[in-house]
């Protein structure tokens, strides 16, 4: 019987395992839920335990589609940034704080005034912002000093879950980057942060690469999982790492465009290369630098892509259920590019890249009484295509040049999302086929680490794509005026955007 590589894929409110033969293909696939528990305004917190029930109970359902299968290794992929506290007992100390948390904005703003702006991203290529660890900790050195006083080991995500199958005690490059407390050009802590923010080495763990055996499956873990004990863990990558290597995105040829609940935009480069202004973030991938291997990328995001078009179907069609969203692009593929002159600001949450404006707002701009249903829903999706364009231009200037944008996320599954992405950008548009794609990341690196898989090969071996979708050259001169518009609506009102945020309801 031949072997199988695992992977898994810890995500912010779901467990992904995937089950694939050492080809590539793919033969069993379950995921398990877990909630975001939210105990006060702002704050965003998971239990570690739930994370661990959740892939127990994830492998029984790949035990029921592939009995028996033999597993030659393990690999593990992460929601980012999140903070897991461990005491000397290697016991849980508190909740695990993850990305979306809000309550370190002080923390935020102390951090980069310690170390200066132009410090902070020289050394980690990033900014630092909410739910980041090395804001996380801050705030519990500050506000739960007591608690602090206990911490031992201070964990990722994935890297808490790795301890629960291994044992050890491990992180990657890609992972740590998301930190922001790692030197990114070493590829290890930053003594000058570490040293600034009061955290002791040993209290982190050791940088692996993501494709190295970072310990072996323990007995009490094989057994809850249904596993022989002793087979070989990766250490894994960050989700995002892992979701560019599913994507076939490895090198500087291909841009990785995500539309989903947000977007995100992953552009593999070959080094360190930093945005002095502070819009992008750059960090390591799960590939180890090489000649003509691109050890790092930068990325962009906005953080109303999908959100944008679920807020119209909830909030202003009241439409139900996935089939809204066919109706939806139906209406909006009857309406002319340009939406009849409607312009749509997808700024429902604030705003990253390019402005990290967390005060910006959305907007309709150009509304007539001839406008409907259809304009709505195109202005919508032009306005979300336009900020992800927005985005590129950064990469751009940071020397970006793409030949194809690989489409993941919902908008690969839209047949006008995908021909309006190559119009706007000027690019060909390769829709990815390939699912779950973070977790086949995951799949790569087990084989990296059973030694059976070179990782950027196999990236671009097993990645799957739809029919390439061709700019048109008419449309994309077109959209070139649009976007120059959709840049100026916001520039003209980017002034108003704050006394908007801060406006209260006057009581009647």
């Amino acid at each position: 019987m031949s072997k199988h590589l695992l992977g898994i894929d810890l995500g912010t409110s779901s467990v992904k395992v995937l089950l694939a033969t050492t080809d590539g293909t793919v033969v069993a696939s379950a995921s398990a839920d877990y909630p975001i528990d939210q105990p006060q305004p702002g704050r965003a917190e998971q239990a570690p335990d739930a994370w661990w029930r959740a892939t127990v109970g994830a492998m029984s359902g790949i035990h029921s589609e592939a009995p028996g299968a033999r597993i030659a290794a393990i690999g593990l992929s992460g929601q980012m940034h999140g903070t897991v506290l461990l005491g000397l007992r290697r016991q849980l100390l508190a909740p695990a704080v993850i990305w979306p948390d809000r309550r370190s904005q002080s923390q935020v703003t102390e951090i980069t005034e310690m170390l200066g702006a132009q410090q902070l991203y020289a050394i980690t290529g990033s900014p630092v912002s909410t739910g980041f660890q090395a804001a996380t900790v801050r705030w519990f050195q500050e506000h739960a000093p007591d608690l602090w006083d206990q911490v031992v080991m201070i964990l990722l995500p994935k890297d808490y879950l790795r301890f629960r199958l291994t044992s050890e005690f491990a992180t990657d490059p890609s992972d740590a980057a998301g930190a922001l407390l790692l030197d990114e050009t070493r590829r290890d802590w930053s003594e000058v942060l570490l040293d600034a923010l009061g955290i002791r080495r040993d209290q982190l763990p050791p940088i692996l690469a993501s494709g190295a055996v970072a310990g072996t499956l323990t007995a009490e873990a094989a057994r809850e999982l249904g596993l022989p004990a002793g087979i070989p863990v990766a250490t894994g990558a960050a989700d995002t790492a892992c979701s560019a290597l599913g994507a076939g995105v490895v090198d500087r040829s291909r841009l990785l465009l995500t539309i989903s609940t947000g977007g995100q935009l992953v552009q593999p480069c070959h080094g360190v290369e930093v945005d002095t202004r502070g819009r992008i973030h750059t960090f390591c991938s799960a590939l180890t630098p090489t000649e003509g291997q691109a050890g790092w990328y930068q990325m962009g995001a906005i953080l109303s892509a999908g959100l944008s078009l679920r807020w119209l179907r909830d909030q202003v069609f009241g439409w139900q259920g996935r089939s809204a969203y066919e109706r939806m692009t139906a209406l909006a593929s009857e309406v002319a590019p340009g939406a009849d002159g409607l312009l749509f600001l997808p700024y429902l949450v604030g705003e990253r890249t390019p402005h990290m404006d967390s005060t910006a707002r959305g907007a309709f701009f150009g509304l007539t009484l001839a406008h409907g249903q259809g304009h709505l829903v195109r202005a919508v999706m032009e306005g979300v295509t336009f900020a992800a364009c927005d985005a590129y231009g950064v990469l751009c200037e940071l020397g970006a040049s793409s030949q194809e944008i690989v489409l993941a996320g919902g908008g690969a599954r839209s047949a006008l999302w995908q021909q309006l992405i190559a119009d706007v950008f000027g690019i060909a548009v390769a829709p990815l086929k390939t699912a779950e794609q973070s977790a086949l990341g995951a799949v790569i690196l087990a084989g990296a680490a059973a030694g059976v898989l070179e990782p950027a090969d196999a990236a671009r071996r097993w990645a799957h794509y739809g029919e390439a979708i061709l700019p048109d050259a008419q449309r994309h001169a077109f959209y070139g005026e649009r976007m120059a518009a959709f840049r100026a609506l916001y520039a003209r009102n980017r002034g108003h955007f704050e006394p908007a945020a801060k406006a209260q309801p006057v009581s009647a």
